[in-house]
Formats: C-alpha cells, sequence, structure tokens
C-alpha cells in the first residue's frame, strides 16, 4: 500500500502541496514541454530529457549487453528528444561496478553500434532523428570505484560511511591515501580521452560528470585537500576547468560541452533503529566537507558556491547542465525521493514532496544564473503519472528548461511519445518509486560480480531477475 502517493487526481496532489506549504505547481495541460529548444546550436524537439540511467547489465570488458542496447532502444523509440547517455568509466580503475560501461579503443565500435541502434528506434518511432541529441556521461567514480575507494581527500563524516574493504567491512580510516595530484591529472587525462572517443563514436554531447561524489563532484567539496586541487574555490574547480578547457580547444567544434552538476551534498543519513526512518549522523559544525551545503547545518543547501560555478562554467564552455544533489551512498532521499526504501535502507525522513520541492528550487537558482544555459531539472519521478504537470509548471515559469526523468523512463520510456500523441501520461505505467531498481544495483552475488537493473514492477524481465537474486541471495537467512 501506497505510503504518500495517494493521488487520483492532480487536484488530490494539490491539496497536499498546499497543506505541505511546498512550491510544486502544476498545471492541467501539457503545451511547453512539447516545444523544441536551442541546445547549443542544436534544435531538439522537445523539453524531455531521460537522465543518465545505469542498468549495470554491460560485459565484464564493458562494452554494452544485450539489456544495454534493449534499455538504449526503448529509449531511443519513447520519444524523449534529448537522451543523456549512462555512466560510462574512462578507465578500468574508474569503473563504479563490474558491468559499468567502458570507453576505450577496443569498446568504441560496440558503443557506436549502440548508438546507432538507438537512433533507428527513435526514427522508427517518432519519423526522424533530426532533432535528436544523444551524449554520453563520462565518469571516473572515485570514492566509489568498485576496486577500492580512490578518494580526493580525507573527510572525516564521509570516511566514516566508505568502505574500503568490502570483504572485512573495514572503513576508509586517517592512513588511507588519497589521490596525488599526479594522479588526479591522469583521471583528468583519461576524461578528456573519453571525450576524444565518444565524438568519433557519434555522441552529439559529452557530460563532465560532477555529482553524487564521484571523483569530479568530490573535488568541489575538497576543502581539506591539501595542493594545487584543494582549499580554495580556485584550486578546488581546477581539475574541472582544466578538463573543460581541453575539451573545449579540442573538440568544440565536434562535441556540445554538458555537466550533471550536484548542487548540494548534504549530511550522511542513517537508520535509526527505533523508527526505520533516516536519520542524519551526528557530525561537527562548521562542517566544511560538503559541496553547496550550509556549513552551520548541513541539512540547509547553500547554493553560493553552485551558482557561481554554473556561471564560470558557461565561460569555460558548457552548453547544457543538468542538476542533481546528495549522494545515493549516504543520503538517497536527497537525490530521489522515494515512496519505499530498498530493503537495507532507511524509510524517508520527510515527506517526498520536500525533496522534490529542494529539486526544482535547486534547479531553478542556477537556471536564474545562468538564463543562456539550458538546465535540465531533477526530482520528478516520484510524482509518478503527474511529473509532466509539475515539469510543465516549471517551464512556463521558467524555473527550468527541460524536464529530466531517471527512475522514470526505466519504468515507462515512451512516457514522451504518450505526453506528445495523448496529451497525457498513463497511471499504469509510471515508476512508483519502491526502489526494487536501487536494490537490484546492490545485488553482487552473481558469476559477473553485479545483477543488472530496470523496473521490477513495470518490465518483466527484472521481476524475473530480482526473484532469482531473492532466491540466490547468500544473505537472506544468515
Amino acid at each position: 500500500m501506497a505510503k504518500f502517493f495517494k493521488y487520483k487526481t492532480l487536484d488530490m496532489l494539490r491539496e497536499d502541496v498546499e497543506q505541505l506549504g511546498v512550491k510544486v505547481r502544476l498545471e492541467d495541460e501539457l503545451r511547453a514541454c512539447l516545444e523544441p529548444l536551442d541546445v547549443g546550436g542544436r534544435t531538439v524537439g522537445n523539453r524531455f530529457a531521460i537522465h543518465p540511467m545505469e542498468g549495470c547489465d554491460g560485459e565484464l570488458d564493458g562494452k554494452p549487453g544485450e539489456l544495454t542496447i534493449r534499455r538504449w532502444e526503448r529509449f531511443g523509440a519513447g520519444g524523449a528528444k534529448l537522451i543523456w547517455g549512462e555512466a560510462t568509466a574512462v578507465a578500468e580503475e574508474a569503473r563504479a561496478n563490474t558491468r559499468q560501461l567502458l570507453i576505450n579503443e577496443d569498446n568504441l565500435a560496440s558503443l557506436a553500434d549502440m548508438l546507432e541502434r538507438t537512433r533507428k528506434a527513435h526514427r522508427d518511432s517518432m519519423g526522424g532523428d533530426g532533432d535528436l541529441l544523444i551524449g554520453l556521461q563520462l565518469t571516473h567514480s572515485g570514492r566509489y570505484s568498485y576496486k577500492g575507494p580512490l578518494i580526493a581527500q580525507h573527510d572525516p563524516v564521509v570516511d566514516a560511511v566508505t568502505i574500503a574493504d568490502k570483504k572485512k567491512r573495514l572503513f576508509v580510516t586517517d592512513e588511507y591515501p588519497i589521490q596525488t595530484d599526479d594522479e588526479l591529472k591522469a583521471a583528468g587525462d583519461a576524461l578528456v580521452e573519453g571525450a576524444r572517443l565518444a565524438a568519433r563514436a557519434g555522441f552529439d554531447f559529452v557530460d563532465i560528470k560532477q555529482c553524487h561524489r564521484y571523483l569530479l563532484s568530490e573535488l568541489l567539496a575538497a576543502r581539506m585537500r591539501p595542493g594545487p586541487y584543494g582549499g580554495s574555490y580556485e584550486n578546488r574547480t581546477r581539475l574541472a576547468r582544466e578538463v573543460i578547457g581541453r575539451m573545449k580547444d579540442e573538440l568544440g567544434d565536434r562535441l556540445i560541452l554538458a555537466s550533471r552538476l550536484n548542487v548540494y551534498d548534504g549530511a550522511p543519513f542513517f537508520q535509526d533503529p527505533d523508527t526505520g526512518a533516516g536519520s542524519p549522523k551526528d557530525m561537527p559544525t562548521p562542517y566544511i566537507g560538503g559541496w553547496g551545503t550550509n556549513p552551520d547545518n548541513p541539512l540547509v543547501p547553500d547554493y553560493t558556491e553552485p551558482t557561481q560555478y554554473a556561471r564560470d562554467m558557461e565561460k569555460w564552455g558548457i552548453r547544457l547542465l543538468n542538476i542533481s544533489m546528495g549522494s545515493p551512498y549516504y543520503n538517497p532521499h536527497v537525490g530521489r525521493p522515494f515512496e519505499r526504501p530498498p530493503i537495507d535502507g532507511y524509510t524517508s525522513p520527510e515527506h517526498p514532496l520536500i525533496g522534490v520541492e529542494r529539486h526544482f528550487d535547486a534547479a531553478a537558482v542556477i537556471q536564474a544564473a545562468t538564463p543562456n544555459v539550458p538546465v535540465i531539472g531533477t526530482g520528478y519521478s516520484w510524482l509518478q503519472h503527474f511529473f509532466a504537470n509539475a515539469g510543465e509548471a516549471n517551464l512556463r515559469d521558467g524555473r527550468v528548461s527541460m524536464i529530466g526523468v531517471g527512475r522514470g523512463s526505466l519504468a515507462y520510456p515512451d512516457f514522451a511519445k504518450d505526453a506528445v500523441e495523448k496529451g497525457q501520461l498513463a497511471r499504469n505505467k509510471a515508476c512508483v518509486a519502491v526502489s526494487y531498481c536501487t536494490a537490484l544495483m546492490r545485488a553482487k552475488h552473481n558469476d559477473m560480480g553485479q545483477y543488472p537493473t530496470g523496473c521490477v514492477p513495470r518490465d518483466k524481465p527484472y521481476a524475473d531477475i530480482y526473484k532469482h537474486a531473492l532466491a540466490t541471495d547468500p544473505t537472506r537467512d544468515a
């Protein structure tokens, strides 16, 4: 039974919005979301974007697997005119799991083939792909690299919830090595090479990933790191600035440069043993380890630096921004408001509409700061089949340029086509935010070291995969 989302009509949802006092406006008619948009000199046919959604379903060498291709083709056929391709590691040590995509010379042909299949699926479904933009998110997982944390700084608050040895369940300590300046430079080189390869494969844009406390995201908060990549704002943004500059100089006429950016890291949460709800960990204040985070109250955003950074990135050549927040590893309710947590997670410490509002406000702040850069908003999936109505309002109010859909696109890849053809979304196809996709991402006990993930309630292959993962889980009866 639903805990929070019990709305059969927009008016029922509006009643809770008013009662909670949140700034989430809803429009009845979909109009603005169907209009075209200029992105980096290219026309995008509507305002719907698919967020970078990993399926954890690549081959062990980083090539796309059958389920990877199936997912991309479903996105292509679904009608959204901007597909933000999933996190693709730029080096083996940069991968977040054993099945994450990896871009290198050996894998280039398979990535290019998947890209063309996606375009063909879009042409077959929508009649053409001249107004379709497809990009690739280039990632270095840093602290969350699957072979072991590659940390940019020691942050005692985050170190305490970062596993250094999975088998022994040991956490990062003060003695754990941080990445050297030379290792960070090598990561920058790998990101630039990844962009070169993405251009050769035919992608329209690349994302220099700076969210969810992966490497470049962590560097933004690296006030406790010594040397040229830590401390001051100029130093903390140095590696990204160098990478963006090199990409622009070398590839600016071939690729649009984009970034998915955390604008608020927040505080780690844990499951309260008495209530099961998420509760913030005790932490000293002022806390200086969070980007976009109020040092005196880490539960509150401070968008001062992220706003400046968005403006700076525009000067450096970024032409598209995608706004996110939080960490899936220690405060998942911040990044993705949910109805129910995964089995090992905490229940939401707030009504999900509060989290939705936080996302909408963050995107609006950045869009206001960079009016000439299209900003893609986040936080829509919990709204189920009403998310387009909220996105429509944000578009009309100038708070955002595009509506980004993450979990909702796994459940309902053809949401945009339904919006275009029917003027509304179908309730029985929408994401219900019950976190089975997250549970599958955390399941590692098969022969590839990673189960593939997708929508268990809406996509039968993943219901079967989930049943298998549960039946074979060695810890289930422990």
